[in-house]
C-alpha cells in the first residue's frame, strides 16, 4: 500500500535488541533494503529486523525533524513511544511490511 507523497519516520528493532530510527518516502523499499544489508550501515549484520513503530507525514521537513527528535530520546523513552502504538494506517503498513519484505531475509 504505497501512499503518494507521504514521508515516514520509522523505528526498527534489530536482532540484538537495539533500535534504529530513520525516515523515508517509501517504507517497503527502505525496509527491504535494510533486510538485504543495503540499508543503513548500523543495521547491517544486526538482523533479523522488525518494524516496530511508524509515523506518517505529508512533509519531508516535518518527518526529518521528527526523526531527529526521536533519535535524541533515551532508549527508555523510545520504548514508551513504541508501546504507545502507531495510527491505524501506520499499524496496517507495519503488518504488511513485516510480513512481506523480510521473510526471506529472516530465514537465511
Amino acid at each position: 500500500m504505497k501512499r503518494v507523497d507521504m514521508e515516514y519516520v520509522y523505528i526498527l528493532k534489530c536482532g540484538d535488541g537495539s533500535l534504529y530510527t530513520g525516515w523515508t518516502n517509501d517504507i517497503k523499499k527502505r525496509f527491504a533494503a535494510h533486510c538485504a544489508g543495503k540499508g543503513a550501515k548500523y543495521t547491517r549484520g544486526r538482523g533479523p529486523l522488525t518494524l516496530v513503530h511508524l509515523e506518517i507525514f505529508n512533509d519531508r521537513t516535518e518527518a526529518q525533524r521528527r526523526e531527529v527528535s526521536i533519535k535524541k530520546l533515551t532508549r527508555a523513552a523510545k520504548l514508551i513511544l513504541i508501546s504507545g502504538g502507531s495510527s491505524n494506517d501506520a499499524e496496517e503498513i507495519i503488518r504488511q511490511v513485516n510480513c512481506d519484505e523480510c521473510v526471506t531475509a529472516r530465514q537465511s
